[in-house]
């Protein structure tokens, strides 16, 4: 179901339960148009995401790691001068509507009392997050800025006076004393037409919460209990994924036997759905300069391959050439000046004749010393092309390497593929006279296998160097999916169990090109048997010795053995 106001309130219900009466201890802006505050309450650090994604926008507590940019923006320092050490006064939904208004309590800088109101708006493309002087009743600032061009009925600029989105008109379901519910049922009997009108008439519906609804009330006679209950259930929720015809999809409704899984509160629940669904968009927004580069370089080599092999293909008529020039140079004597062609008899395949194009302009000898020529030009080309098309096909499987990283990396890994881009000519560095304030290693992620040995795994080239050069020791283990582009893992162990092998390789099999494949071939082998090559681009390793598993990624086990540690 959508983020709707049903939805809402029930998520409205979880955060003053767990919220309200603690206090503001951080303020962080991990992405654009999103905000994390870190609450302190009942001696526990609650992160409390307010996010005005066009796409994702919703709160809840979030357990998802995050981290903070380089530079806060300007929204992020209004809220830290304000909102530092604010009490939560209170948690409140505006109507049914998908507004939630979070009250803070703070002083101002003559000890008085400030009354504070952070809006957050769900609303699609149009989502926003406010901060209101409550007694004033004006705007501090926005995470997204509305003009009145924009916008003429509300003006979201600081210091502009602070309205309410405009009424839809329609009835607030917990205050239905008419029992609208009724007369819709009377006259659209059918299941979909009547979960149209209830999303017409009620506020806070959506197409999924009104079908939820038009099945309770065609199940059973007793309507004004089964619309109460309905509502009810928001109060005491029932976190759910579903698997439908269209994909996963949430709810906080009791659900059919359906469902994928269940969880213990809504926030939960919502982290784990949008978990790698929100995670996935990030990237290929953030990394949309990079994927580019890439598939533009992919595309040139691969037609700069299949010319090396037309031509590669084309030296293998050089002989043809040697062959003419002797037969030519051997019968010197049948060949004037001034022939356009002769016949002579092939003495290397049995003196079968061959016909041997010549100029006119040429003396039989020049001739003889033409073919001799392009047989030269041939045989150096091959040496030549062949060199090529290795260097290219190495050059494509690096960026299927890169490729294949940016589709399995989190955001906060972007930042070592778009430097190992810039340092191999990929991409112009930026601001070469000004020089970047120098950016945090990333680290590989961490599994713990059922035994509870610790598997490290390098999600961008630079991790997989410094994971396997630089971290792992000597005797520990090293896997690879065989002649794929994939990630570096390591086991640190330096006997590890068949078990533990087995669940390393599912991993590397998982972090790989071929993670969607049912039999996989992974390799596994000492670090101390690892070495890189001379001038070799990142990432590029070789290896002797091996042995090789053969494994299917499984999504539930990575979640598993990554949520263990």
């Amino acid at each position: 179901m959508a983020f709707d106001g049903l939805f809402t309130r029930a998520m409205v219900k979880e955060l003053a339960d767990c919220l309200v009466g603690g206090r503001v201890a951080k303020i962080s802006a991990p992405y654009k148009n999103e905000v994390i505050l870190t609450i302190r309450n009942q001696r526990k650090n609650y992160p409390l995401l307010l996010s005005a994604h066009p796409t994702y926008a919703r709160t809840q507590i979030t357990e998802i790691p995050y981290s903070n940019p380089q530079t806060p923006t300007n929204f992020t320092m209004v809220l830290r001068k304000y909102l530092e050490s604010a009490k939560l006064s209170f948690v409140e939904q505006f109507e049914n509507d998908r507004v939630i208004n979070f009250g803070f309590v703070t002083r101002n800088e003559l000890g008085d009392k400030l009354p504070l109101l952070l809006s957050l708006e769900i609303m699609g493309r149009y989502s926003n997050l406010i901060l209101v002087d409550q007694e004033t009743g004006k705007i501090i600032d926005t995470v997204k800025h509305v003009s009145m061009d924009q916008n003429r009925y509300r003006t979201l600029l600081p210091q502009a006076t602070y309205r309410l989105p405009p009424s839809q008109g329609k009835i607030n379901p917990f205050k239905d004393e008419s029992k609208a519910y009724l007369e819709l049922l009377r006259k659209f009997p059918n299941r979909e037409v009547l979960a149209k009108n209830i999303v017409k008439t009620y506020q806070g519906f959506s197409r999924e919460s009104a079908l939820i609804l038009a099945d309770r009330l065609h199940e059973t006679r007793e309507l004004d209990d089964a619309f109460a209950a309905f509502l009810r259930e928001t109060n005491n929720p029932h976190p759910t994924i579903l698997e439908t015809d269209k994909g996963l999809d949430f709810t906080c409704f009791k659900a059919s036997s359906e469902h994928v899984a269940t969880f213990e509160t809504l926030s939960l629940m919502i982290d784990a759905y949008y978990r790698e669904k929100a995670t996935r968009d990030r990237v290929m927004s953030q990394g949309s300069k990079l994927i580019h580069v890439i598939k533009n370089n992919l595309s040139r080599n691969r037609k700069k391959l299949v010319k090396l092999e037309k031509e590669l293909k084309a030296t293998e008529n050089a002989d043809e050439y040697r062959i003419k020039g002797e037969l030519l140079t051997t019968y010197l004597y049948q060949i004037n000046r001034g022939m356009t062609e002769v016949m002579l008899n092939n003495y290397y395949d049995h003196e079968k004749p061959v016909k041997i194009s010549l100029s006119n302009q040429l003396s039989p000898s020049a001739n003889a010393q033409k073919y001799f020529k392009r047989y030269q030009k041939l045989k150096n080309a091959v040496s030549f092309v062949t060199r090529q098309i290795d260097l290219t096909k190495k050059e494509i499987d690096y960026l299927e390497t890169i490729q294949a990283q940016i589709e399995l990396a989190e955001p906060e890994d972007l930042q070592d593929i778009e430097l190992e881009l810039e340092k191999g000519g990929y991409l112009e560095t930026k601001n070469k006279a000004k020089k970047k304030p120098r950016q945090a290693k990333s680290k590989p992620e961490t599994f713990i296998a059922s035994d509870g040995t610790e598997i490290s795994v390098g999600k961008n080239n630079y991790q997989n160097d410094r994971l396997t050069l630089k971290t792992a020791k000597k005797d520990y283990y090293w896997l690879h999916v065989k002649n794929v582009p994939g990630s570096h893992v390591i086991v640190n162990s330096d006997s590890p169990s068949d078990e533990t092998l087995t669940e390393a390789a599912i991993i590397a099999a998982y972090y790989s090109k071929s993670r969607a494949s049912a039999n996989v071939a992974v390799d596994f082998v000492q670090v101390k048997k690892i070495r890189k090559p001379n001038g070799a681009k990142p990432g590029f390793v070789i290896y002797e010795g091996q042995k090789t598993l053969y494994v299917t990624p499984d999504k539930e086990l990575i979640e598993k053995l990554k949520h263990a540690k």
